[in-house]
């Protein structure tokens, strides 16, 4: 542990002293690091810069900083997007019902900025994610009907009718 600074002595030397000591013993060679650019120098100073630096490390979003109303707003207009995925209408109503719930417990209990917000009605959900989900189906009939059709050659009735009374004759 290093000495305590006395009394009298300037800060700034006293460090500047306990710095170039501590070069002279050879404690600053082989640092991580050494003779590496320091990270983010070119970029605009920020002072909330070690929050979002601990927040990249962490893999945190900054979702988690805003206020409640803010986070859930957000969460309403993700829903379609979340649920879409969800592969049964009752998994879409339990997402949805469970978003409805933090929201009323919001609203019971408000605090943070006051932001109009509302339970989201289930049944459009529902009703988006059915829509949403034949589009998808329709998509993927679609994609096999064309590979199915460019895998055998089109021949018409006729020929196929020809062909099955020849060979029973």
């Amino acid at each position: 542990m290093t000495e305590r600074k006395p009394p009298g002595v300037d800060f700034e030397s006293w460090v500047d002293k306990q710095i170039r000591e501590a070069g002279e013993r050879g404690e600053l060679d082989n640092l991580p690091g050494a003779g590496k650019p320091l990270p983010g120098l070119d970029k605009p100073t920020d002072e909330h810069w070690w929050i979002r630096q601990k927040m990249e490390r962490e893999g945190l979003s900054a979702e988690a900083l805003l206020p409640t109303p803010l986070r859930l707003r957000r969460e309403v207009e993700r829903l379609p997007e979340a649920v879409r995925g969800l592969p049964t209408e009752q998994a879409v109503r339990a997402a949805a019902a469970e978003l409805n719930d933090q929201i009323v417990r919001w609203l019971r209990a408000p605090s943070g900025p006051q932001v109009p917000l509302g339970p989201v009605d289930v049944d459009d959900v529902v009703r988006q994610w059915r829509a949403d989900r034949a589009e998808t189906m329709e998509q993927a009939i679609g994609t096999e009907r064309a590979t199915t059709d460019q895998s055998r050659p089109r021949t018409s009735w006729w020929n196929r009718f020809s062909r099955r009374h020849k060979k029973s004759g």
